[in-house]
């Protein structure tokens, strides 16, 4: 299978930010579906890892539509909080996904922790897995991260999900305060889709 060129590729994701940023990474000639063309709600993510999640939303949406699957599990890992929200990033936003709301808990849960933590570097990584699959057939699994610190305010709206709190290593910025096309040179996606490459 992983022989052939994927010409025809189902996104699995029902998160328009995310679909938008995967669209833009992959290469121009493959066709690409979305589970939003389905109307195919999201599987439970009850992985244990952004490994196991990822290859469970891949092989989901695959059997449901029998198209070749890239799923993508991501999220936010913050070091002085055990490595949370990580796989549960999405739900910290509350069964909206509303990541005004995940913020507000992010700074709440490290105010709980230090309440002088905005004096302090906070640091975290974004970490993106990513996988193929044709049924139940893994054709890749690879994961990207991007080490970086916590900003003390949300700064900037573009991006999504928690971009405006993170500064990525070596820059001043967030995500959120970027150009979309200066955060797709360095960030978790980018590195788990250079991995990827060959695949496609």
């Amino acid at each position: 299978m992983s022989k052939k060129k994927i010409n025809i590729l189902l996104i699995g994701t029902n998160n328009k930010g995310k679909l938008r940023e995967i669209k833009d990474l992959l290469p121009k000639s493959i066709k690409i579906h979305s589970t939003l063309n389905f109307k195919l709600k999201s599987p439970a993510e009850n992985g244990n890892s952004f490994k196991e999640n990822s290859l469970l939303k891949a092989k989901y949406f695959s059997k449901k539509t029998n198209l070749i699957c890239l799923a993508d599990d991501s999220g936010l890992e913050i070091d002085c909080l055990n490595k949370k929200p990580g796989i549960f990033s999405a739900r910290w936003g509350g069964p909206k996904g509303d990541f005004n709301k995940a913020i507000k808990k992010v700074f709440r849960e490290l105010y709980k922790k230090d309440k002088n933590w905005k004096k302090k570097k906070i640091r975290a990584r974004f970490v993106c897995t990513l996988s193929i699959c044709y049924l139940d057939k893994i054709i890749a699994c690879v994961t990207g991260k991007i080490e970086g610190t916590i900003s003390n305010s949300p700064k900037g709206r573009n991006g999504f999900g928690y971009d405006p709190i993170f500064i990525p290593k070596q820059r001043k910025k967030t995500f959120g305060e970027m150009k979309p096309s200066s955060k797709y040179k360095i960030d978790h996606r980018s590195i788990a889709f250079r991995k990827i490459k060959k695949f496609l």
